[in-house]
């Protein structure tokens, strides 16, 4: 039997960083899934264990951690590859299941270092610091204005850690998120009034509007439904923009088949148990 609804996508923009397009035929409730599975449930690498052997920043080893798990990791080559660290046979870790990256920055001059992420030091290529991308077109020196900071070292301090990223999603920790903003709207022009302005002529329009210039807001429709959505999802730099989108779609598609299963399942039971 086919679908009652078969949504279309329309891509509108595509780079490096970001993808705008529209989905059509669908309704609310499957358009914000879709959204909530782009920020939480599109798995990502992500720096999960650190070991600092030597700090002596003014930077307390917690912060330092904190914020090293926080540099978004290149995962669209490697994150497939590897497997949950929770499902791993390891004892502790493994190639399977992350990957090591190692930092040590000792400051000998009378001008503070700078300790960013591109003093980072991956085992596996495949897994860098995302802005660490473009490194092949940078001049020599203190590095691409991109780069992350971590932190300052006077003369004669020290920094010395060793990480493993391992495989996650942003259910479990922001860090794992591939987003940095998802956003879609569905009624341009304000036609079923789910926003109430206090003065229409003020509130500026959208980029998608089709009214005339005069116009403040489209004609109240009292039985409209939104149908229509565009979206603009920005990455962080761990994955590509569209690699995100497939993957949610992929994600989404697997949940919703295994509540259908389970549903059947479950009515299987009760028709058995009633016969």
């Amino acid at each position: 039997m086919p679908y009652a609804n078969q949504p279309t996508i329309k891509i509108l923009e595509l780079t490096d960083e970001n993808i705008k397009f529209i989905i059509e035929k669908t309704d609310l409730a499957m358009a914000n899934s879709l959204r909530r599975v782009f920020i939480a449930e599109v798995c990502t690498l992500a720096i999960d264990w650190v070991q600092i052997q030597q700090n002596t920043s003014v930077l307390i080893d917690e912060f330092l951690s904190h914020r090293m798990g926080l540099i978004p990791l290149t995962s669209d080559e490697i994150v497939d590859q590897l497997q949950n660290f929770r499902d791993c046979s390891c004892v502790d870790h493994c190639r399977e299941c992350s990957v090591e990256l190692t930092l040590d920055v000792r400051c000998n001059e009378e001008i503070p270092r700078h300790v960013t992420t591109r003093d980072l030091i991956s085992s596996n290529l495949k897994c860098i610091p995302a802005t660490s991308k473009v490194r092949d077109h940078e001049a020599d020196g203190d590095g691409s204005p991109d780069d992350i900071l971590i932190c300052k070292l006077r003369k004669g301090q020290h920094l010395k850690m060793k990480m493993y990223a391992r495989k996650g999603f942003a259910k479990e920790h922001n860090k794992w998120s591939p987003c940095s903003a998802v956003g879609f709207e569905y009624d341009p022009d304000n036609a079923l009034r789910h926003t109430t302005y206090p003065v229409p002529k003020e509130w500026p329009k959208s980029d998608y509007s089709e009214l005339e210039l005069e116009q403040d807001q489209a004609p109240y429709e009292v039985y409209g439904k939104p149908e229509k959505f565009w979206y603009n999802l920005e990455s962080v730099g761990s994955l590509k923009p569209e690699s995100i989108v497939l993957t949610g779609l992929q994600v989404l598609k697997k949940k919703l088949m295994d509540l259908q299963n389970h549903y059947n399942n479950e009515i299987a039971k009760e028709a058995l148990y009633i016969g």
